[in-house]
């Protein structure tokens, strides 16, 4: 009942003026959509309408604009991304000229994965050879009770760490000294991927969704600088701000299971068990480029909770919460992460557990409580609760769009991913 009150509400209000950016932006497709040909299928006519809207036309938002100078140490790199609630943020080269290019006046983008798998890279034996040889955070660190060994770098396997390891290296000189430049390897491109303004909403989307981005930036050709940063949680709030538009009632109103949602099955979905190492977690979320998994029960499967990559920060600046744990297991870390955030008042998706929802469920209904609850992804189940599977913020953008044949063309050129050799 709860859920048919927010939709009503929401419907209702959308049938007044626009009220937020968002929702004049969807009185344009609006405007479009009643012009389109009636032969398009809905699926063309959202290509189309999306195809006419350059991406200067998102809403800016200054809370997602946050840069980092390439001379920003790594503690206050971690502090400013927890601040501003964000998962990463494009690195300005200090030491660029004023009249620099785009490609010249940014790094790459840091996120808080990146830190802290560069940081246990670091921990290896600096050869094979001298296995036994102190590593950099070692070293750095004076007397942490061991290192991480070479099996760190398997990747599907992580070390168990002690629940002082954190604690001890933040407060290390290595942390606190290294700069964000001198991390630059674990940039995912060169310098990054990013669109121009005159770019379209379906290029945009697409990069979103198929081709599995987070978040863009959209720069200025002319400035050389990041004009706006477009997330997957911004199209989201935007499609939720469209409730009770033309273009979105006949696509919103449809069940999961009309419009082929989960595209997860439980047989395929990424998870943890309880008694793994945390580290693994986070090292799946990298290798799959996904946002979160579940932790679940070695002998009985059932889910105990969720993980996001955004919960990486509580590594690094709560490190303090895990110093009673032998180690930091992924049930040890939400048991403590749950009792720091609680005790502090603070909310968060990892305090409530799993966001559940059936396959009965209307996209509408989904957009609203993915968006009402700032969360990126929520889990299906079945009429006794068995995990059915897992629909992400990409998924739902995929099922606006398509791509058509030969659509991107040599977009992708000039954007070179890491060599194959890259640790991070």
């Amino acid at each position: 009942m709860a859920t048919q009150q927010l939709v009503r509400e929401a419907s209702d209000l959308a049938q007044d003026s626009p009220r937020s950016p968002e929702a004049r932006l969807g009185m344009k497709v609006e405007d479009l959509w009643d012009v389109m040909e009636p032969q398009l299928t809905p699926s063309e006519k959202f290509n189309a309408c999306f195809e006419s809207i350059p991406v200067s036309s998102f809403p800016y938002s200054e809370s997602q604009v946050i840069e980092i100078r390439s001379d920003t140490s790594l503690a206050d790199a971690v502090k400013i991304l927890a601040e501003n609630k964000i998962l990463s943020a494009p690195v300005v080269d200090v030491d660029a000229p004023e009249d620099a290019t785009w490609m010249d006046r940014y790094l790459g983008i840091v996120e808080f994965a990146g830190i802290v798998v560069w940081i246990l890279h670091q921990s290896e034996p600096p050869s094979p050879r001298s296995p036994n040889s102190p590593s950099a955070v070692q070293l750095a660190t004076n007397g942490m009770s061991r290192a991480i060994g070479p099996e760190l770098l398997s990747p599907d396997d992580a070390t168990v760490t002690s629940g002082s390891f954190f604690e001890v290296l933040t407060a290390s000189e290595f942390y606190k000294s290294t700069k964000v430049r001198d991390i630059s390897g674990s940039f995912r491109w060169a310098p990054f991927l990013a669109l121009q303004k005159s770019n379209s909403f379906l290029t945009m989307m697409l990069l979103l969704s198929k081709y599995k981005m987070k978040s863009i930036p959209i720069v200025d050709l002319g400035e050389g600088k990041i004009d706006n940063i477009v997330t997957q949680s911004a199209v989201i709030h935007m499609l939720a701000e469209c409730v009770g538009l033309q273009w979105f009632e006949s696509w919103g109103t449809k069940t999961l299971s009309e419009v082929g949602l989960p595209l997860t099955s439980p047989n395929q979905m990424i998870k943890v068990h309880e008694d793994e190492p945390v580290l693994q977690a986070f090292k799946l979320m990298r290798k799959k480029k996904i946002g979160g998994l579940p932790v679940v029960e070695k002998e009985t499967g059932k889910t105990v909770g969720n993980i996001s990559l955004i919960d990486v920060q509580f590594l690094l600046t709560a490190p303090e919460i895990y110093r009673e744990y032998r180690s930091i297991t992924a049930k040890n870390f939400l048991t403590a992460v749950r009792s720091y955030l609680k005790e502090h008042d603070e909310t968060s998706p990892i305090v409530n557990g799993m966001v559940t929802c059936t396959r009965r469920d209307t996209m509408k209904e989904l957009i609203l409580k993915l968006d009402s609850k700032r969360i990126h992804r929520v889990y299906v189940v079945d009429n006794t609760g068995n995990l059915e599977g897992v629909v992400t913020l990409r998924d739902i953008i995929s099922r606006l769009v398509h791509e058509p044949r030969g659509y991107f063309g040599d977009f992708f050129d000039g954007f070179l991913p890491l060599p194959s050799n890259s640790r991070v």
